[in-house]
């Protein structure tokens, strides 16, 4: 099947996987994968995990897999598009004509504009370069302080700890993952945080940071005139999406590049997904959402690729998400947004527990801490229209593996 040509822009997950789903579609024409950074496509999640502290795997695959796949890498960035002569400019002046187009470009770390932050020490975390700078300053901190207690800060606060290096981590918030996580979930993550001698710090936010004489941060300075020790400051307070193209080009942006059930832009020979996507979620309460995940981003993938190829398909995948910290696999489904009630099942004091979110009474979301059996099971339901009540969780001894087993969706 040759609809033309093919070219995709951004060498992570979303865009990695759109190229091989295109080949596994029956694609035959010409695919060009633009990366954007000097090295093949890689993973991205353990680059705040073992990648740290240890040895990983990162490679999507052997340097040999994309020519054998007709997959051309081109290692460079792209500054624009041309939507009437379908081409798409590069940064080294080359120009790659499209038929179809693929907008993958993920999101980048937002930044603290803040007296010092702009001194040796202070980083962010998205990129192997930023996380090769990172494991180097590692080797040798005496303090580190991490800024926002989400996803990102928590893991490198974990990672850190596994190399024994003392950290803070300051959240504005009231709470640990506030806007991820139920009152539960946090809880018992920041108590962990805590017995790994991690000091967190909520309902405060940063000011400014103080430096030496050669320019390297020293102390970082709360709300309240207070100063912490920090040789090493990791700024992880969220993500936006980069839309800098879309936005060249004329195409909508909200929150993300704006698409359609089946992923295209209103522009249908360009399509855009992963972090830099919204779409209309089927499981968000009709909401428009824009999500920052390993599942979305291969799903965006196969339904994308499906569609170019002539196969219409809404994409409808249930989100999920996870994350490890210390001896904590947190596996999340559904999106807890607008949830109203949460119901606890398992044992937290043995680390093994699940959190039902409800909104009026319907199960939109699983939070399991090590219960990998939950939550295989609540993407079954999700995908479906669960059953699950309230007040059958709260039952005593409520096992999910004990109901029968929703249908596969």
């Amino acid at each position: 099947m040759d609809v033309g040509d093919v070219v995709v822009v951004g060498g992570g997950q979303a865009g990695f996987q759109v190229c091989v789903s295109l080949r596994d579609n029956g694609f035959t024409g010409k695919l060009t994968l633009v990366c954007g950074e000097r090295v093949p496509p890689y993973q991205r999640p353990p680059l705040s995990k073992s990648f740290l502290y240890g040895d990983a795997d990162l490679p999507f695959r052997p340097d040999d897999f994309y020519p054998q796949h007709r997959i051309d890498v081109v290692e460079r960035s792209a500054t624009g598009i041309d939507r009437i002569e379908h081409k798409v400019h590069l940064d080294d002046g080359r120009q790659l004509p499209y038929h179809r187009l693929v907008l993958a470009t993920g999101a980048y770390p937002r930044l603290l504009n803040l007296p010092g932050s702009r001194l040796r020490g202070v980083t962010a975390l998205r990129t192997l370069a930023d996380a090769e700078i990172l494991k180097g300053q590692l080797e040798t901190s005496r303090r580190l302080v991490v800024i926002g207690g989400g996803f990102i800060g928590l893991e490198v606060a974990a990672a850190a700890r596994k190399l024994d290096v003392p950290v803070t981590v300051i959240e504005s918030l009231s709470r640990t993952m506030a806007r991820a996580v139920s009152i539960q979930m946090s809880t018992h993550l920041t108590q962990e945080h805590g017995r790994q001698g991690t000091t967190v710090l909520v309902g405060r936010s940063v000011t400014a940071f103080d430096g030496d004489a050669s320019g390297r941060v020293t102390k970082v300075v709360l709300d309240d005139g207070s100063r912490l020790e920090a040789d090493l400051v990791v700024v992880g307070v969220g993500v936006a999406p980069d839309t800098e193209l879309a936005a060249g080009a004329g195409l909508k942006v909200d929150n993300g590049v704006v698409v359609d059930e089946y992923l295209r832009t209103e522009d249908e020979t360009i399509y855009a997904i992963g972090d830099c996507a919204s779409y209309p979620s089927a499981h968000s309460g009709g909401q428009r959402v824009r999500l920052e995940s390993v599942q979305n981003a291969v799903d965006h993938a196969h339904c994308a690729a499906a569609n170019i190829c002539g196969k219409p398909t809404r994409y409808t995948a249930v989100p999920w998400f996870w994350s490890d910290q210390y001896g904590i696999k947190l596996q999340i489904a559904g999106i807890s947004t607008g949830c109203d009630q949460t119901v606890v099942a398992g044992d937290p004091e043995a680390g093994k527990f699940s959190v039902f979110c409800f909104r009026q009474g319907k199960l939109i979301a699983v939070e399991s801490a090590n219960k990998p059996a939950d939550h295989v099971l609540a993407r079954r339901l999700l995908a479906g229209d669960p059953d699950l009540t309230p007040q059958e969780v709260a039952t005593p001894g409520f096992d999910l593996k004990a109901r029968p087993k929703p249908p596969v969706g």
